[in-house]
């Protein structure tokens, strides 16, 4: 748990450092993002606590005086599968419930640190936020204290509360980040850009003329007051909405909503799509203007029917119909990897609910029999195969969960997929622990081959 921590640490390092963050909301922030870890760490845990107990167990020769005894593997096994269950148990009330509410203060916690220093939270090629009004999207930061900037983007947003959207477009090709220390204003100095404002007329004919207004700067500053970033409470939470974040029951509810919309959203897409390429009669008009003899006899060759000008009308007509065509549907295909991407997330938080507990009972049940198969404890050979037994499953769950939010593979079957392929594993080897088996039965795999040479070296004997 230490050694996720620690990485916890350095994977947020930016979103902490800097920022005049007293312990406590650092401490805050360790302990909200810690429950999350659980997932990686009870079922590691599981394993490689189990491989060493009966690699201990079956090295000191404990097992040798249990079978003396009259008790057998399974016996040995029965007080720690009561454990495992109830462990399971929890394990689910954790995922439940535990997870959902540190996942909720975690997520606010970040964004109202984010909110401390606005200057820190700008990331190269994203969309980022600062106060209420602007927009900002970089290409990319460099100097001592990434001041400054490449390629900026600004979308300001009207300062009228009736005017809702974003009427101002800066774009620059340089910027600088210019701040004065304990000054509660921001100042974004931009270099060599474009202006566009778009007007609002009171004349309704002159609004649809869409009047704008477009100039060209050398320099430009935007100062921007921080003083009410500055009183950010930590303790505001107006992050509600991530399924990370919901129980069971909730998203249960939610994946239900989300169905029966994304069902309504097919079967308008199939509409529209059949309504775009509907075919209808042509009129009589058609013929007069394409000036084609309807008394003549077709040929079936379309476009011989028409004059050179014409058919050249219709075959720029075509195109630009296939053009539209194909630009809709991949708009509609991207529009729809978003939403199965979406539907997948919330599917695969649903089933992980129950996947952490069925985990470490399989888990359970590969670890236990393989110590006592491999016959070795402590923290040498045991912690080898444990590692290597819990990357293979949960590099297995990551691609599987890459797999279904593109919609290659199901939801459900995603989150099962490292469980269903490790239960077969633990089966065997509680077979293989419980018969007094090695690891491997090589001698059924030599013995045929041996007796087939047997065979072949007596044929050739007697010949």
């Amino acid at each position: 748990m230490f050694i996720f921590v620690l990485q916890t640490v350095w994977l947020y390092i930016k979103d902490l450092a800097g920022k005049d963050l007293d312990f406590m909301i650092i401490l805050k922030f360790l302990i909200y993002f810690s429950p999350r870890l659980v997932t990686l760490v009870l079922p590691l845990t599981v394993l490689l606590s189990s491989i060493m107990t009966f690699g201990n167990f079956a090295e000191n020769y404990e097992f040798a005086a249990m079978k003396s005894s009259g008790i057998s593997l399974q016996r040995a096994m029965r007080g720690l599968t009561v454990f495992i269950i109830i462990l399971a148990g929890v394990s689910f009330l954790f995922a439940n419930y535990v997870i959902p509410a540190a996942e909720f203060e975690s997520l606010n916690l970040r964004r109202n640190i984010a909110k401390m220093k606005p200057a820190m939270a700008l990331s190269k090629g994203q969309y980022n936020s600062i106060g209420d009004l602007y927009t900002i999207k970089i290409a990319d930061k460099s100097g001592d204290n990434d001041q400054f900037l490449d390629d900026v983007i600004i979308y300001e947003k009207d300062s009228d509360p009736n005017r809702v959207g974003n009427f101002t477009v800066i774009k620059a090709k340089k910027g600088e980040l210019i701040s004065a220390g304990a000054d509660n204003v921001l100042s974004l100095k931009l270099m060599d850009g474009n202006y566009y404002n778009e007007i609002e007329q009171k004349n309704y004919r002159e609004r649809n003329r869409m009047p704008f207004v477009k100039s060209y700067f050398e320099t430009y500053t935007i100062n921007i007051d921080l003083a009410e970033l500055s009183n950010v409470d930590m303790d505001e939470k107006s992050i509600d909405n991530a399924y990370t974040m919901l129980s069971f029951n909730e998203l249960n509810d939610t994946l239900v909503d989300l169905s029966s919309q994304y069902s309504k959203y097919l079967e308008q897409t199939g509409r529209t799509q059949v309504r775009r390429n509907e075919l209808r009669e042509l009129d009589t008009s058609f013929y007069s203007r394409m000036k084609i003899d309807t008394l003549k006899v077709a040929d079936t060759d379309v476009l011989k029917n028409f004059t050179p000008e014409n058919s050249r009308q219709i075959l720029d007509f075509a195109k630009t119909s296939a053009t539209s065509a194909i630009s809709y549907i991949k708009s509609r295909k991207a529009d729809n990897g978003q939403r199965v991407k979406s539907l997948s997330k919330y599917e695969i938080a649903l089933h992980e609910k129950f996947t952490l507990a069925i985990g470490c009972i399989v888990l359970f049940f590969v670890g236990a029999p393989l110590g006592a198969i491999i016959r070795k404890g402590g923290l040498g050979l045991p912690i080898v195969i444990g590692v290597v037994l819990f990357l293979t499953y949960h590099f297995i769950g990551i691609f599987a969960k890459n797999s279904a939010e593109d919609g290659s593979i199901p939801a459900w079957l995603a989150s099962w997929l490292s469980t269903l392929i490790l239960f077969p594993l633990g089966t065997y080897l509680t077979y293989r622990a419980t018969t007094d088996q090695g690891l491997f039965d090589i001698d059924s795999i030599l013995d045929p081959i041996k007796k087939l040479f047997r065979k072949i070296a007596g044929v050739k004997t007697k010949k």
